[in-house]
């Protein structure tokens, strides 16, 4: 199930360029059951759940942000997990405010948006940029690694998507498959900092369009939870673009 979340300022204000930690914030804060909150919070594994990048209609791109003229942000979010999705609707309804960062914003509007229907072979672009890791030997050390678009990044895609569908419902596997990749026409490399603790990570991801080929199933799961890793801090999530 996916929503769309319209916020808006009382005034303009700036959003700072790495805002993924400020969005996670506002959804954790508004599950309504707190248990579900602390678990998911505690989480090492997958959360199943997603979320896109700001949408920012009347904006100025300064140095150090972008400035909302009219002070009006949207996005989105999206779930296989009706109960998690129902949660969050709940909280946002019994509390329309939010704060971002220092801001109080109100929430003007919560959408469920109707699942499209896919067919078996399916043309997509991302609403947030997709990250695909690996681990690589680098001056004798093992060290994890952000992928750029390549035969491996793809197949990890594709493996990702497998392991999160089967944690989700349960399987030790599936016969299940799919196949994801790319005409690189529309790809753009975007550099994400992510606060934690006292120190900050930067993860390199990609904006691009994408064709999805395979078990409906799988399709339509990568459209709810979305595809690459850190899907619950806002990377990986696709629309349908036909």
């Amino acid at each position: 199930m996916r929503l769309k979340i319209d916020l808006k300022a009382k005034n303009n204000f700036k959003v700072p360029f790495n805002y993924n930690h400020i969005l996670s914030s506002i959804i954790y804060s508004k599950i309504k059951d707190s248990n579900l909150a602390d678990e998911l919070h505690s989480l090492n594994s997958y959360k199943f759940f997603n979320f896109s990048q700001l949408d920012i209609p009347k904006r100025k791109v300064v140095n150090d942000g972008i400035i909302s003229r009219n002070g009006v942000i949207s996005f989105y979010l999206s779930s296989p997990d009706d109960l998690l999705v129902e949660n969050l609707v709940n909280g946002f309804v019994d509390d329309m405010e939010v704060r971002f960062g220092r801001e109080k914003m109100a929430v003007t509007k919560i959408e469920a948006l109707k699942a499209p229907q896919f067919s078996e072979k399916s043309e997509f672009k991302t609403l947030s940029p997709i990250i695909v890791r690996d681990t690589q030997e680098i001056n004798g050390k093992l060290k994890r690694v952000d992928l750029a678009p390549c035969d491996k990044f793809f197949k990890g895609v594709e493996a990702n998507l497998v392991k999160k569908y089967c944690k989700y419902n349960g399987l030790e596997s599936t016969d299940k498959e799919i196949s994801v990749y790319s005409e690189m026409a529309h790809v753009k490399r975007k550099r994400i900092m992510i606060p934690k603790g006292p120190n900050t990570t930067y993860h390199r991801a990609y904006m691009m369009d994408l064709i999805l080929e395979g078990n409906k199933d799988l399709i339509d799961f990568a459209y709810d939870v979305g595809l690459g890793e850190k899907n619950s801090m806002g990377f990986g999530m696709i629309y349908s673009c036909c």
